[in-house]
């Protein structure tokens, strides 16, 4: 998981998120509503589709967030956060701290493709 969320208003325009995803070097950022809940991830692909679509008028993260924010809770495990990303067909979750309900991070199919390879390195074959 990367502690910490980067996050944008629904208004930003597409080339605020693109800063944001660059200057922290992320591939996803949350939309968050006026009480600062996420309602939706942008991903780096959603901000290259936007830009190759050549909108018109610039999208906005609203427009352009293209994954619901799905959630998991910080108690749950990664085999968890596996079923529910290919459930979905989604490759981040935003991850609820259970004490409080507030955002404490995202994890990504990186981060558990990361974890499994630590997890293969330490398995004694027979």
């Amino acid at each position: 998981m990367h502690h910490g969320i980067f996050a944008c208003d629904p208004e930003a325009p597409l080339a605020e998120v693109a800063t944001i995803m660059a200057t922290h070097r992320v591939h996803a950022i949350a939309v968050q509503d006026e009480r600062s809940r996420p309602f939706g991830i942008i991903s780096d692909l959603d901000v290259i589709a936007a830009a190759a679509a050549g909108a018109a008028t610039a999208p906005c993260a609203r427009d352009i967030a293209g994954t619901e924010a799905l959630s998991i809770s910080s108690d749950r495990s990664l085999r968890d956060a596996a079923r529910l990303m290919t459930e979905h067909g989604v490759s981040h979750l935003i991850v609820i701290d259970r004490a409080n309900g507030h955002a404490v991070g995202v994890i990504s199919t990186t981060d558990l493709v990361g974890a499994y390879a630590r997890a293969a390195s330490h398995q004694v074959t027979a």
